[in-house]
Formats: C-alpha cells, structure tokens, sequence
C-alpha cells in the first residue's frame, strides 16, 4: 500500500514548527489502514507489541508499506523508496504474537 501525508494534515503545525515531520502515529495508521484492507475489514482492538523507527517522513513523500502474515499476527515495514522508516508487528484482537 502506498501513502503520503498531505502539508496541509492537521497534525503537521506542531510537529515540528519550521520543520515538520510526520507524527509516527499517524503513520502507524496508515499501517493499520493496510492491514485492515488486507483482513477485508475493521479488525477491533489491536497491539503493537513491538515497533521501530528508524527515520523520518516528511509531509508530502511517498511510503509504501509492506505486509507479511495474517489474522490475528503481521509484521509490518514502511518504505520511502529503498530506505526502512519503520517495522515492527501489529496483533489484533488477544491473538498471541508470533
């Protein structure tokens, strides 16, 4: 799945004035969005028992995250070309992490 974040996202005045990065919640949404796309639909509570970010996203560049598992487990990893931002693992509902 690919993603931007738009210069005009609510989020971006705060975060950081003068030089805005985009907040890594949002794009752990995205991340979520992803899944619940490849799930077919809304999966309920979810964990992030584990997550790492390793560099910044700037409003406006192109991401791509890559999925790999299924219900209830998947490892994520989000792409801005061929450098990793972030990866980690999303479990939804009380699945057990893997």
């Amino acid at each position: 799945m690919q993603f931007s974040i738009r210069p005009d996202h609510p989020c971006l005045p705060g975060h950081f004035p003068g030089r805005p990065l985009v907040p890594g919640v949002v794009v752990l949404e995205q991340v979520m969005r992803a899944v619940e796309a490849a799930a077919g639909g809304p999966l309920g509570a979810l964990r992030l028992p584990q997550v790492k970010f390793m560099a910044p996203l700037l409003p406006g560049q192109e991401a791509r995250i890559e999925l790999d598992g299924g219900a209830p487990h998947w490892k994520f990893r989000v792409w801005r070309g061929d450098e990793l931002l972030a990866r980690g693992e999303l479990v939804a509902g009380g699945g057990p992490v893997a």
